[in-house]
């Protein structure tokens, strides 16, 4: 019988940056770029990309990125120099990522959400030379002033103070193309920046072989080919997009269907007519899936993977996901920014087994668990998760205090809090500052909310720490209601019956409206702790 240990190929352990010691790939990829150079090579004519009613080839994408790589080149854009995208999901955030590649130049995607300050932040952190932008995000831009460093900027549609996206290209039709830049395994091929709760962002920097190993984690993991067909309904600027979604969807030479924000009555009826076989999403999206009043009559047949990260996946959904489309196979995804995406998969067909943790560590992932002194607990104990591994980022650019702070011996401090089994399944409870200590007694959030999840009036909740001067913290529960009606004293009872008195929340925000989240479809925790906070004070 193949067991997941098996299904990798060879590995070996490598020195990189500098003192690190990690376990990679004998064969691998050797750059962003390269992942576009095998697909193109191995299936020019076949589909790479569709965009509402544009489909694009894989040697029509080699075209486009040439072209744009060869104007960004004759504007001075070279090895090294940063490229800023501020694009949603669209054909030419694909593109771009790639024109940036064939030069050696450091891709930079920017949240379409993000406003001015923020912007301005990012574009001066990373000394960015470029900006290729959409022309409607061009009022939130930073004046020349304010960003001395930028010396281009490119609209994808007019824009005033931006050149034209067509016109630039015109005016370097002319231009030979360059050659393909020659790039080490450790350099950086892009900057993401973290949404950190305090201070600045911090931009994490992905290297080449970090993002090569990615790809082949996600490709091996998940068994996926060039007949592999799938939608990106989540941001391509986060990393899920980039690397789990574009990187690998390339690596494979599959499709990848591009939406430009995710409906769930849009997403099914793209995923039948494009007899969609894989996605990564948020367990929020399957939810408002399984809303839909149609879902049960849909031809979803082909969708085989239904990979998910960010958040645990109620039982009730694994439940009903398994009765409506029997073909698919759940698999929770564990990662982040500094891990360029996948850090754990759960092996194929064991999700109802091990619905309650992330599944086992991928390949070239080296993962423990240490309590406050940095010392590794036994399985089953719960502590920090820290993880090392080619695909950790390099460090956070130009930042060496917090690369100096978040990283010891080449392991990067996750900041959940997390246990190892002795099959070697990793459950995550809780981010380290969602812990909740009520008067000494610690409550992982994760926990009361799984219990509430199971309330059948519950569509999803949250919990958080509300202050208290005696204990210092309580637990208070924001719900959005499926149903009217439902009261907090029930809702109560309901936890009272399944959790230790000390962990069922004692104050409850009750609503009809959805929780908060960001553009990659993650709980606001953040948001909803400043509302107690707020609250406390009046």
């Amino acid at each position: 019988m193949t067991t997941w240990d098996d299904t990798w190929p060879q590995t070996r352990l490598e020195a990189h940056f500098g003192d690190r010691v990690v376990r990679c790939f004998a064969q691998r990829p050797q750059s962003l770029y390269s992942l576009l150079a095998a697909a193109v090579a191995r299936f020019p004519a076949s589909e790479a990309l569709v965009c509402g009613d544009e489909r694009i080839t894989w040697h029509e994408l080699f075209g486009q990125t040439t072209r744009l790589a060869s104007a960004m080149a004759a504007r001075g854009i070279k090895a090294g120099d940063r490229v800023a995208m501020l694009i949603g999901n669209r054909c030419e955030f694909v593109t771009t990522l790639y024109a940036a590649a064939h030069l050696g130049a450091i891709a930079v995607p920017l949240s379409i959400r993000e406003q001015t300050p923020g912007l301005a932040y990012m574009l001066n952190d990373c000394s960015a030379a470029l900006l290729v932008h959409e022309a409607d995000l061009g009022e939130r831009l930073p004046s020349g002033a304010d960003v001395p460093a930028l010396r281009l900027r490119v609209s994808l549609d007019a824009c005033a103070g931006s050149e034209d996206y067509l016109t630039f290209l015109a005016n370097a039709a002319k231009t030979p193309p360059p050659p393909v830049a020659t790039v080490a395994e450790e350099d950086v091929a892009a900057i993401m920046y973290t949404s950190g709760t305090t201070g600045n962002p911090k931009g994490a920097a992905l290297t080449h072989l970090g993002i090569a190993h990615s790809a082949l984690h996600y490709q091996i993991g998940m068994g996926l080919t060039e007949k592999d067909v799938s939608i990106a309904a989540v941001p391509l600027s986060h990393v899920t997009g980039l690397v789990a979604l574009v990187a690998t969807l390339v690596w494979c030479a599959g499709k990848l269907v591009i939406m430009p924000s995710f409906k769930a009555a849009d997403f099914l009826k793209l995923a039948t007519q494009e007899r969609m076989t894989h996605t990564l999403m948020v367990p929020a999206m399957y939810n408002l899936c399984l809303l839909q009043s149609d879902f049960d009559r849909l031809d979803l047949s082909a969708w085989r993977v239904g990979a998910y990260g960010g958040a645990p996946m109620p039982v009730a959904t694994i439940d009903r996901l398994a009765e409506t489309v029997p073909g698919l196979t759940l698999m929770n995804c564990y990662g982040s920014t500094e891990t360029t995406s996948p850090t754990t998969l759960m092996p194929q067909g064991q999700t109802a087994a091990h619905s309650n943790t992330v599944g086992r560590s991928l390949a070239c992932a080296e993962v423990i668990v240490v309590d406050d002194d940095g010392k590794e607990v036994a399985h089953g104990q719960l502590g920090e998760i820290w993880i090392k591994g080619p695909m950790v980022v390099k460090n956070y650019w130009g930042n060496p205090a917090a690369t100096a702070s978040n990283f010891t011996g080449g392991f990067w401090h996750s900041g959940d809090i997390g246990s190892i089994d002795a099959a070697g399944y990793v459950k995550v409870v809780d981010r380290k500052k969602d812990m909740i200590n009520r008067g000494g007694y610690k409550i992982y959030t994760i926990e009361v909310e799984n219990v509430l999840h199971g309330h059948p009036a519950v569509l999803e909740c949250a919990v958080v720490a509300k202050p208290c001067p005696v204990l210092g913290e309580r637990v208070h529960a924001f719900v959005a209601l499926r149903e009217r009606g439902v009261s907090a004293a029930a809702l109560k009872a309901f936890c009272a019956e399944r959790l230790s008195d000390y962990k069922v929340p004692e104050s409850y925000t009750l609503s009809d409206a959805p929780l908060p989240r960001n553009a990659n479809g993650k709980l606001v925790k953040r948001a909803l702790r400043d509302q107690i906070s707020a609250f406390a004070t009046a």
